[in-house]
């Protein structure tokens, strides 16, 4: 998470300059327009039921999804029989979550196997919550003292690293705090990555020290994880000294006072204090988080940020070094939304139904997520979710923005079925839509699966059309307001040719070389980079 934040800063400063001074080469459109099935054509029916009959050997929910938008009632039945089989193994084996999930796929569809289930989906996802600890908000100020001792050092021992030869020890500290009275701690998922890593071949052994034992290592295991958020559960068999109560940071303000518990390069039982100094930086996919003024260095990483009654309003997850007093932490919200899933186990991860919105606002008012950009053969597209469509509600719950809207996929695992409520043109419709796995860019994965005419309202948020002069050539329909489009002085009817199309190692950044002609220059001709994260809380 942090090295993103870090990619992107960088990357925005420097890379433009070197890019635009770079040599141009040919840009080809990629991708190719998607045409959605016709179902009606006998041979395009069967080969799409003999694709349910091979998704539901692995993703059975899905299948079951596509069985209903092919609208076949005897394939529709049959995938729901599996559900139905699915789901009873899930409360059989107690893996009431996993039922949950095959539960809601039939209530969602409106399947009358629904009613042969032995537990309603709420009753399930009630059972599932059952493992969740539960600690009452403080009301009244805790001293901050007896906090630290509900934290831990966690401690990542990787043996010995030789380097110029010589042998180091090799080993990862980070901080961590218990939310259970038997032992579960909440860290950064980067603290222990190595351990979860499967393409990692070292030795590593995860180990805590107590605040009030710095001495002693408590061998422990990693329960669950999501690396998106950069979250971690972690298990000691150990009784937790102190129990830290979850807030609500939504409950937090600019100039808001918190503290921060951890042990900055190693130094344990570390207390620093700040103010909350923004609530909303966009530097996460999920959402916005929370800037705070208050000392954190390497290893305080996962720790606990709390606000003067001792709640936790936030975790703690990076910190600039080459910037003093510019620190990041999770708003607490995220964490409380995904435990039922990390607490289920392994990774946890994030759906999406491949498109791309904003908050709809008139006036003052939030009234939903509008869609910019939903890509072709996508799950919204076969849904038939369209641009301009207003995302009002995911399974009958209010999403008055996209903050809102994020929160509520983030408590969602992927591979589920989910209902949207949307405005098309003043009228209320409805979707059962299913969350694809989201990947870890995914401007980029937009831009391998569209053409690079459409990849453009996702990416850039400029909706180009092409100019007949030229296969390179285009001409731009209209702008999202707040994109980096907009930040670059484009505007509607400018002509542009795309030069060069270039992205990152990693492809979390593009960068690409444009000629403009601008309506608001006069049409002057210009060359010009521009570039854009290719993750943000916009792709959903």
């Amino acid at each position: 998470m942090k090295n993103k934040i870090l990619k992107i800063f960088f990357y925005f400063c420097f890379v433009l300059c070197l890019f635009i001074a770079a040599g141009c080469k040919t840009t080809e459109e990629s991708g190719k327009p998607f045409v959605q099935p016709d179902y009606t054509q006998e041979d395009i029916k069967n080969e799409e039921i003999k694709r349910i009959e091979e998704i539901s050997q692995t993703e059975l929910i899905h299948a079951f999804w596509r069985s209903c938008m092919l609208n076949e009632k005897s394939v529709i039945d049959k995938t729901a029989e599996k559900i139905l089989q699915a789901c009873n193994e899930s409360i059989s084996e107690e893996n009431y979550l996993q039922a949950a999930y095959f539960a809601n796929a039939l209530k969602i569809q409106s399947h009358p196997l629904y009613s042969k289930l032995k537990y309603s989906s709420e009753q399930l996802e009630k059972l599932s919550k059952a493992k969740i600890p539960s600690t009452p908000v403080n009301q009244n100020p805790v001293k901050l003292s007896r906090l630290i001792e509900g934290t831990v050092t966690v401690w990542v021992d990787k043996g010995v690293k030789v380097e110029n030869g010589m042998g180091y020890a090799d080993r990862i500290t980070g901080s961590g705090f218990f939310i259970s009275s038997d032992g579960i701690i909440v860290t950064n998922h980067h603290v222990i990555s190595d351990l979860v890593d499967p393409k990692y071949e070292g030795y590593a052994r995860l180990f805590v020290k107590l605040a009030g034992d710095s001495e002693t290592r408590i061998p422990a295991k990693v329960i669950g994880w999501d690396s998106e958020l950069d979250l971690a559960l972690l298990k000691a068999e150990i009784e937790a000294p102190y129990v830290f109560a979850l807030g609500s940071s939504m409950d937090m303000d600019a100039g808001d006072k918190v503290f921060c518990i951890g042990s900055p390069i190693g130094l344990e039982r570390t207390l620093t204090s700040g103010i909350v100094s923004a609530r909303e930086r966009f530097l996460n996919s999920a959402g916005p988080i929370m800037q705070i003024d208050a000392a954190v260095n390497s290893g305080n990483s996962g720790g606990p940020c709390v606000d003067e009654k001792g709640n936790v309003q936030a975790i703690v997850f990076a910190g600039m070094q080459q910037m003093t007093g510019l620190n990041f932490a999770i708003p607490v919200e995220y964490l409380k939304a995904e435990l039922p899933n990390l607490i289920a186990g392994g990774e946890f991860t994030h759906g999406w139904i491949e498109a791309c919105g904003k908050t709809k606002k008139t006036s003052s008012e939030s009234n939903g997520v509008e869609l910019y950009y939903v890509m072709p053969g996508g799950k919204a597209f076969r849904a038939g979710l369209k641009e301009g469509d207003i995302i009002t509600a995911v399974n009958d719950q209010k999403t008055a923005d996209l903050e809102t809207l994020q929160k509520k996929l983030c408590s969602i695992a992927a591979r589920s079925i989910i209902k949207i409520t949307y405005l098309r043109n003043e009228e209320t419709k409805t979707a059962t839509v299913y969350l694809s796995p989201r990947p870890s860019n995914p401007g980029f994965y937009i831009y391998k699966n569209d053409v690079l005419s459409n990849s453009f309202a996702a990416i850039f948020g400029m909706k180009l059309t092409r100019d007949t002069n030229g296969k390179k050539k285009f001409q731009v329909e209209n702008v999202v307001k707040g994109s980096v489009a907009d930040e670059s002085g484009f505007s509607e009817s400018d002509y542009i040719e795309i030069r060069d199309i270039e992205f990152n190692e990693d492809k979390s950044v593009v960068l690409a070389a444009i000629y403009a002609k601008k309506r608001k220059k006069g049409y002057l001709d210009m060359s010009m980079g521009i570039a854009a994260p290719l993750n943000s809380p916009n792709y959903f």
